[in-house]
């Protein structure tokens, strides 16, 4: 677990030695992989180090899975974290604790999952020499003392921010309780150093102080998540799963959500991967097997598994109580709201990642769907310009756009906004709303009468009527051409037809500026006279409106302008009454 480019993947990748992290799109983990890396496997990395600590291992090997690290993703990781017996929280060492460091601590902290501390990216230490060697102990005998000292000064700010969560740490060869402390690795995922000391910590860790929780009941029902379906040719739909607990066996009838309810299908090939792989790659690298048991990353091929949706749980049919169960641990992941735009997306993790980032924006989904962009989903969208246009969107995020879809967006106007990144989608929607508010914004800015105090000057009538023209001082706050005038009593004089200063035409003026003013209605001398005040007649809607969301457009003086306004308007209405 850990923040964006921190170096989850590039770090799993130095295990395994694969190139996964190169083929993410936006260089982030999009769904949450799998890779098992057998106990023979660690043994070639740290061996000499695991028999230098006289650990014995008894556990079969590792299954990782790694979770995406972007903000957006908290619910995928806490799916993650939620089977996991340990994690590894990777901390770039250059940039400590970022924002989804401290989300991914605060999920560790409420599933009660330990873990260790993977402080990466040692090689960027300045000075930093590559030792060529996997072990951090012997790397650092290599390194200058000024190396070393900065290096430890960034692992005391780590066990500093750790420490205000509550966290006692240490770095892990200086720990002497792994049961009080939380064990800092420095390591390097681009040199691999530091690596043996991580496996050998996570090895440890899980046999000492993990046994109880390891004993997990192998023969019993299987229970898994499917992380993505595929076409293979051959084999037709498949399923990737990580099987937490139990067994499953070729001939198995499992359950597993669907869009709309809960189905069945029975399993036709278990594909195991082979070591070093993860779950998702091609089906040359997957051995066939007659029964998995957890912990594993595996791939399921059988009849009935169309309609399956990443994210959703599996479990092995045993009863009658199987549609139940799954109902239950899907939770509220296709609860909607009564208004908001339609999200259509690839996985049901990526539906629950981006309904909470836009719960969190204020941002309402009232309707969501696994799969492409359809025609009815425009339709639907279209239907929402009435009652809020901001919701006359689609969100679609790593799926495609029907034919059809496509035309009735472009005749309709109804927005689709595309990506296979989530932030970027979340980035692109807000990007349109404040676009949109902002231009609605100006209209109402363009239309809105703002409050204005004038006075009649003396002997500076040009024009007794139609129009009538005559110079005006502006006491306060502004007038502009179109602005309805009345007296200190409520009386309508009427509108400002045009304005003028030294033969110049103005489109506005404000306090302490004088100007002639024409007026159709009134005639001077009568409705008009010298010396009298007149104001800008603001109506109960503009009102409201400056008093809230347009409050910024007046000064504090023009805001008891405003108040005096409003208060002449509700004396005349009370006078008529």
């Amino acid at each position: 677990m850990g923040h964006v480019d921190h170096g989850k993947t590039s770090l799993l990748d130095k295990i395994r030695s694969s190139t996964i992290a190169a083929k993410e799109a936006g260089g982030i983990t999009q769904h949450i992989r799998a890779s098992e890396v057998p106990i023979d496997a660690i043994d070639n990395i740290c061996g000499p180090l695991l028999r230098a600590s006289n650990i014995k291992i008894t556990i079969p090997g590792l299954l990782f899975i790694d979770t995406p690290g972007h903000e957006a993703f908290t619910n995928l990781r806490r799916r993650g974290s939620s089977v996991a017996d340990i994690a590894i929280l990777v901390v770039d060492v250059t940039k400590g604790f970022e924002p989804q460091t401290i989300e991914a601590i605060n999920i560790l902290k409420e599933y009660k999952t330990p873990f260790i501390v993977a402080a990466n990216k040692v090689d960027l230490i300045t000075g930093w020499r590559d030792s060529k060697l996997n072990s951090l102990l012997a790397s650092l005998k290599k390194q200058n003392e000024g190396v070393v000292a900065e290096l430890d000064n960034r692992i005391y700010g780590m066990i500093g921010k750790l420490s205000e969560f509550g966290l006692n740490s240490e770095r892990f060869d200086r720990i002497k309780d792994f049961q009080k402390e939380i064990a800092i690795v420095p390591i390097s995922a681009k040199t691999g150093e530091g690596i043996a000391e991580l496996l050998v910590v996570a090895t440890g860790l899980a046999q000492k102080y993990l046994e109880m929780k390891l004993n997990i009941e192998i023969k019993g029902p299987g229970k898994g998540s499917i992380l993505e379906k595929n076409e293979i040719r051959g084999l037709g739909t498949t399923i990737d799963v990580i099987l937490y607990d139990g067994t499953l066996k070729v001939n198995d009838t499992i359950a597993f959500a669907t869009s709309n309810s809960v189905a069945t299908a029975k399993i036709k090939a278990l594909l195991k991967p082979k070591p070093m792989h993860q779950v998702g790659d091609s089906a040359s690298k997957f051995n066939y097997v007659e029964s998995v048991s957890a912990a594993s990353g595996i791939k399921i091929s059988g009849n009935g598994l169309d309609d399956a949706m990443p994210g959703s749980p599996v479990i092995q049919v045993t009863g009658d109580d199987y549609a139940n169960e799954i109902k239950a641990e899907m939770g509220e992941v296709f609860k909607t709201d009564s208004r908001g735009l339609i999200l259509k997306a690839d996985s049901i993790g990526s539906l629950e990642a981006i309904s909470k980032l836009m719960s969190t924006a204020g941002f309402g989904i009232s309707k969501k769907g696994i799969g492409k962009v359809t025609k009815r989903d425009v339709t639907d969208a279209f239907s929402m310009y009435a009652t809020d246009p901001l919701s006359a969107v689609i969100l679609a995020f790593n799926v495609g756009v029907e034919d059809d879809a496509q035309e009735a967006s472009q005749a309709s106007g109804v927005k689709i906004i595309s990506s296979d990144i989530i932030y970027k989608l979340i980035d692109d929607y807000k990007a349109f709303t404040d676009e949109k508010k902002k231009s609605a914004a100006q209209k109402i800015e363009d239309r809105i009468v703002l409050p204005g105090e004038i006075e009649v000057l003396p002997n500076s009538c040009f024009r007794v009527s139609h129009p009538a023209v005559f110079g005006v001082s502006v006491v306060a706050g502004r007038i502009v051409p179109g602005y309805q005038l009345i007296s200190n009593t409520g009386e309508v004089i009427g509108k400002i037809k045009e304005m003028q200063s030294e033969k110049e035409t103005l489109k506005e003026a404000k306090k302490g500026e004088h100007l002639a003013i024409s007026m159709s209605e009134p005639t001077f001398g009568r409705q008009v006279r010298e010396g009298q005040i007149l104001y800008t007649n603001v109506g109960d809607e503009d009102f409201s409106l400056l008093l809230k969301e347009f409050a910024y457009l007046i000064s504090e003086d023009e805001a008891k302008l405003l108040e005096k306004i409003m208060q002449i308007k509700q004396n005349a209405r009370y006078k008529k009454v």
